[in-house]
């Protein structure tokens, strides 16, 4: 048997293997129900990954909702293009615009206390089967809302809506509460090299 033949040969015994341990995960795995899950970190791709998960629940049939807490002083590829489907995507842009653009702590406030008013709204709604908090955990970070409403509002949703909050600085008490973190971290990115955010990257 030459290197090549032995290298498969083994190649194919690890992936027996490794395919039993993870037959055996997922005929364990058998609750369902809705989850909390949690996007972080000072990585980009935070909105963009709860967007995907947008496209994914309407290919199921699934109707979604989404709140943007933060974003709204410019519209965005993700807004324009779900919303061409309104029976499907109920979409709420609540934001005036970055807090450095804004500067006015209490109309931000105001406008984040609406905007969980919308929130809390589909989260009592059964029919929604997603719901898609962008930013909100910029919205905690600041202070413009409470925690603790926001986790009994989510902690009340019906048993098998699922719901993606995002945004830098999850506060502890949301990470400890979710069901999946995912901390985006940066590595490496094109601003820092004097690019300008761009169309269908960026926004």
């Amino acid at each position: 048997m030459n290197e090549s033949s032995e290298r498969d040969t083994r190649h194919k015994a690890r992936m027996q293997r490794k395919k039993a341990v993870v037959d055996e995960k997922i005929a364990e795995a058998q609750d369902e129900y809705g989850l909390l899950l949690v996007h972080t970190g000072n990585g980009k791709g935070k909105s963009s990954s709860a967007f995907g998960m947008v496209a994914r629940a309407l290919g199921h049939g699934i109707k979604v909702g989404v709140v943007q807490f933060i974003k709204g002083a410019a519209s965005t590829g993700e807004e324009s293009f779900f919303r061409r489907f309104p029976d499907e995507v109920r979409y709420h842009v609540m934001g005036e615009g970055f807090t450095w653009e804004t500067q006015d702590r209490q109309r931000d406030i105001a406008k984040a206390k609406e905007a969980w008013n919308v929130a809390a709204q589909l989260l009592a709604d059964p029919d929604i089967g997603l719901v898609v908090l962008d930013e909100l955990n910029i919205a905690l970070k600041y202070g413009y809302l409470e925690l603790d409403t926001i986790l009994a509002d989510i902690e009340s949703r019906p048993l098998l809506q699922h719901v993606v909050v995002t945004g830098r600085g999850a506060p502890p008490g949301l990470i400890e509460a979710a069901d999946t973190v995912t901390e985006m971290s940066l590595v490496k990115h094109a601003f820092k090299s004097g690019v300008k955010a761009q169309k269908g990257v960026e926004f």
